[in-house]
């Protein structure tokens, strides 16, 4: 079973006067070793005048719905000032995460494995994924072809759905793409920038994975072509840690959440509020006495 360790991250917060911070993004890396469960730290972060959820994901380096999910009952459109959130920056990785990239489309995240002088390391980044009816497929693919200022030429699928549509966009603030296209051996599906970052971590594209246009640039520059693409749809990870249980829990995608729990003396009752509340956090739970 793959165990990974945890990231060291600083985090700087400031008044809940202007709700400004810096954060460590998603995709530093971390080491992945035997020593613990979880890679990364939950950050803490107070609403300031003005913010929304949307605008505080992008800034923060984790996807809308994530944080959405990871914090219940508070407006993502008009949070109380002062409200003290929760950053979903803790992950548990998915099952059998390989060299290579790894795109989990419950979590909405894409995981890069690589190994630097014989020490695997991997960067997380959220992503936003295909809509109901342009499903991202799943299975076992391969970059095809990296393209930076790609131009866009809309596929007749959507063309059909939006017939005014140009035959072709440039390169250019204008293309949906971004600045960076990572063809895959999925016909007709990438990996790219985007215009519209506030759709990043959502159910929002027509099949292709979208980055923030920060994370393109970063992972355009470690991906070439030939290098393995899974994608998957985990909602449940687990993990199994120094006599501990691990649970994270994401809403199903396009199959429903199926788990088979470790031996052990469970409290059947605390893991079925965990798969109930699906807020998508590393949760510990410990076996009962």
């Amino acid at each position: 079973m793959l165990k990974v360790s945890a990231i060291s991250l600083l985090i700087l917060l400031c008044s809940a006067a202007t709700g400004l911070a810096w954060y460590p993004r998603l995709a530093e890396e971390a080491n992945l070793t035997a020593e613990t469960a979880v890679i990364g730290h939950q950050l803490d972060y107070i609403i300031g005048p003005g913010e929304t959820l949307v605008e505080l994901a992008r800034r923060a380096g984790v996807g809308f719905d994530n944080l959405v999910r990871a914090n219940p009952g508070v407006d993502p459109w008009n949070p109380p000032v002062g409200q003290r959130l929760l950053l979903p920056k803790a992950v548990l990785a998915p099952d059998q995460l390989q060299t290579g990239v790894t795109i989990n489309l419950a979590e909405l995240r894409l995981y890069l494995v690589w190994i630097d002088g014989g020490v695997r390391k991997v960067r997380i980044y959220p992503v936003g994924i295909g809509r109901e009816g342009w499903g991202t497929p799943l299975g076992e693919f391969r970059v095809s072809v990296v393209i930076e200022h790609p131009d866009w030429t809309p596929p007749a699928s959507l063309r059909r759905e939006k017939p005014d549509l140009p035959g072709t966009i440039p390169a250019g603030p204008d293309n949906p793409l971004g600045s960076h296209w990572i063809g895959l051996t999925a016909q007709g599906v990438g990996i790219h920038g985007t215009n519209q970052p506030f759709g990043v971590g959502r159910r929002v594209s027509h099949g292709c994975i979208r980055l923030y246009p920060q994370d393109i640039l970063d992972l355009a520059e470690r991906v070439n072509p030939g290098i393995r693409v899974r994608i998957v749809d985990q909602p449940v990870k687990q993990r199994l840690q120094a006599g501990r249980l691990y649970l994270e829990v994401h809403r199903p995608v396009e199959h429903p959440a199926e788990m088979t729990l470790p031996a052990g003396n469970w409290p059947i009752d605390r893991i079925a509020k965990v798969l109930a509340e699906a807020r998508g956090l590393p949760v510990m739970i410990p076996p009962e006495p």
